[in-house]
């Protein structure tokens, strides 16, 4: 049998040698050579019915041919041609519908590029398809919202991290949120979706909550803490994290704030100590918005009564809001002392305590002595111990700069002394 490697090598020989004679001396040629010249002829026989001047029988030819090959036992053939078809817009459709539902290593090529896939193929193929064949389909450019939504229902964990990686995707926020509820204890899922840019606050806020469950479970796990508070300082580690959401929402967005707390409220974190840590962080507008949300009045006027705060509209619309009576004395004490101390109450990025005004709101509240004022200085004292804590690291940051810059003139100084013996010796 004729060795026709040669002339299959190149799309021009396919030409020259007369396309119809060396279709029919194809099917003959390949009965009798490896998997890898099959695929190397396939190659060869497909970009030349892409790209050769073909007649239209013989493309109908060619067609027939390649068709047959979709039942070559070798995938190394199928390969071929799903690389050779895969961003072809003038590709024989049947023949790219039959590659997407082969073998996934087959298939890869094909339902990541080709532009002649439906989102129903799509949707279809992801349906059936493994992990890699499912991140093909992720990782595809412009990527529909249907075709992500369908993957967020079904996708294997290493397709959903293929999608959420994907700029090109346009992935709803419900089908993130759908992942989260799969995937969210997976830390590769939750730095893949913090990766997006402008990520919503809700679902920021969702990752925060699935990274303090993932890590109160581990350290319960490895008994390293009890239940309880490993529950406690993940609880406090959510807050802070949510706090630092809220203000740099709040200086994206006007209504930001607003609807992370209906969300919080929703999930059950819209907490009285919540509410309380923001205050005393100086991010009023995170205090502000859960008072609208759990009151029904609106931002505006409620902001007009916490700047008020000494008057009994302020009281009405705390009452009104149902947070606990019993802390009443503590915001309005946090709010006083904002005044006086000057703090900003704006909403920079971090979210640290005050300890200031902490320890002002603890003056303020231990003349009353009711059971739950008691619960409420014990968590004040929390609070403290954290400000107190967070001040240390700060302080021993700037230490340690301070004490890196003074080696570094030194070591400057005393270069310079040895330049200046060098120069003085040469002289």
């Amino acid at each position: 049998m004729d060795d026709l490697s040669p002339v299959f090598g190149k799309v021009a020989d396919v030409v020259v040698c007369g396309f119809a004679m060396i279709v029919g001396r194809f099917l003959a040629w390949a009965q009798g050579v490896s998997a890898g010249e099959r695929a190397e002829g396939a190659s060869a026989l497909a970009r030349a019915y892409l790209y050769a001047d073909l007649l239209d029988d013989d493309r109908r030819d060619a067609a027939v041919v390649l068709t047959t090959l979709l039942d070559d036992g070798s995938p190394v053939v199928r390969r071929a041609l799903s690389e050779a078809f895969a961003s072809a817009e003038d590709a024989p459709h049947h023949i790219i519908v039959a590659l997407a539902n082969d073998q996934s290593d087959v298939s890869a090529p094909v339902l990541g590029r080709s532009p002649l896939l439906s989102d129903a193929d799509l949707i279809d193929c992801a349906a059936v398809g493994d992990a890699f064949a499912q991140s093909a389909i992720a990782l595809r450019p412009n990527l529909s919202a249907a075709v992500a939504a369908a993957l967020a229902e079904v996708g294997a964990r290493e397709a959903l991290i293929s999608l959420a990686v994907n700029g090109g995707a346009d992935l709803p926020e419900f089908s993130m949120r759908r992942m989260i509820e799969r995937f969210g204890d997976d830390g590769e899922m939750r730095e893949a979706l913090l990766s997006r840019p402008y990520l919503p606050p809700t679902l920021r806020a969702d990752l925060v909550t699935a990274t303090a469950r993932a890590l109160s479970a581990f350290v319960t796990a490895c008994e390293w803490m009890s239940g309880e508070r490993a529950e406690r300082a993940t609880r406090e580690a959510r807050e802070k994290a949510t706090i630092m959401i809220s203000a740099d929402t709040g200086a994206r967005t006007q209504n930001g704030p607003l609807a992370l707390v209906r969300h919080l409220r929703k999930c059950g974190q819209l907490t009285a100590g919540l509410v309380l840590r923001s205050l005393l962080s100086g991010h009023r507008a995170l205090f502000e918005a859960a008072l609208a949300e759990l009151s029904g009045l609106p931002p505006e006027r409620v902001a007009g009564h916490v700047r008020a705060y000494r008057h009994s509209g302020f009281a009405a619309v705390y009452a009104r809001a149902k947070l606990p009576a019993g802390l009443f004395p503590a915001f309005q004490a946090a709010l006083e002392a904002a005044e006086e101390l000057g703090a900003p109450m704006g909403d920079g990025a971090e979210a640290a305590l005050s300890r200031t005004m902490i320890e002002r709101v603890l003056t303020a509240c231990s003349a009353f002595g009711s059971a739950e004022i008691g619960q409420l200085m014990a968590l004040l004292r929390r609070f403290q111990a954290e400000a107190a804590r967070e001040e240390a690291r700060v302080m021993s940051a700037q230490l340690a700069e301070r004490e890196e810059q003074s080696r570094k003139a030194m070591v400057i100084e005393i270069d310079f002394e040895s330049l200046e013996a060098e120069l003085l010796e040469a002289a």
